[in-house]
């Protein structure tokens, strides 16, 4: 962006709630074509939120005229990473706002993230749709590393669900507590942990403890993003949705609830829908303006 360019606006949206003090904030930026990286960073860093949007022209053949297609890209405070689910909700609710509900196409760093806003009694909601998901393996050294910079002993894992990296457009580690409690007291090394991570090409953790068949709690550790933690996390439910399909600990065909950030005072909820023949998976949330 030249010196004398003026600023594009910075909107403030929260996503995966219904209420500006709930979900997780993103700066949303509708045109960021005048933007280098630069520009993007300073922006999203001094925002400070765990990640902010940034809209820009649609590669070419994505959508015809007339249609809501848009290159998009994501910036923490620190770095720029390939997806966010709640940065693109609440990117999809701005839209809405604008120009109505609907269906969008986003093109990503991770691939193309289609997106339907829906309205019902005057309250937005967004879908989102995933990029092709896989799930890898974590090798014992590197699990054990990760523990130990959570300070969870494994005897506090949930035995039902193994520990493994899941991707559904950014890199995930999932891991399972055996108790709400243990999910709950979270303090970790957060210089220790962000080391492992970046080793790995890790966004998040994904942290889980299950409440029922189709109910869980969730948080994520975020050191990468230069923040301790993201408060309610889409790419990661997404993630998890594929994770948790693979390993028949859901049905084939499911609707999950995932609750996240009731332990920051940000509470919000994630809806993950699976299908049975798709792969991938769909999360959905409200989102509503901060300010």
């Amino acid at each position: 962006m030249t010196t004398n360019a003026p600023r594009p606006e910075v909107l403030r949206y929260t996503a995966f709630s219904s209420s500006p003090e709930g979900g997780n904030p993103a700066g949303v930026v509708l045109d960021a074509g005048a933007l280098d990286d630069g520009d993007m960073l300073a922006i999203a860093a001094d925002l400070g939120y765990s990640e902010s949007a940034f809209l820009t022209a649609p590669p070419e053949g994505l959508g015809g005229p007339g249609e809501r297609a848009y290159g998009i890209r994501y910036f923490s405070p620190k770095a720029e990473v390939p997806f966010c689910g709640h940065a693109t909700v609440a990117t999809a609710v701005a839209l809405a706002e604008r120009t109505g509900p609907g269906e969008m196409v986003f093109s990503t760093r991770a691939g193309i993230v289609p997106v339907e806003v829906t309205e019902e009694d005057g309250t937005l909601r967004a879908t989102l749709t995933s990029v092709e998901p896989h799930v890898a393996e974590i090798s014992d050294a590197d699990l054990a590393e990760a523990l130990a910079a959570l300070g969870w002993p494994a005897v506090d894992l949930d035995p039902a669900f193994p520990p493994r990296i899941a991707f559904a457009g950014a890199r995930h580690l999932v891991l399972a507590a055996a108790t709400r409690a243990r999910l709950a007291d979270l303090s970790y090394d957060f210089a220790r942990l962000e080391a492992l991570m970046h080793r790995l090409d890790l966004t998040t953790l994904q942290l889980v403890w299950r409440e029922s068949a189709t109910v869980f709690h969730v948080r994520d550790p975020f050191p990468v993003g230069g923040v301790v933690e993201d408060p309610v996390t889409g790419a990661a439910a997404a993630a998890f949705g594929a994770y948790a399909r693979e390993f028949g600990l859901v049905p084939e065909d499911a609707v999950l609830t995932l609750h996240q950030g009731e332990d920051l005072g940000r509470p919000g909820r994630l809806t993950v829908t699976l299908r049975a023949g798709d792969p991938r998976v769909r999360v959905s949330g409200t989102g509503t303006r901060i300010g």
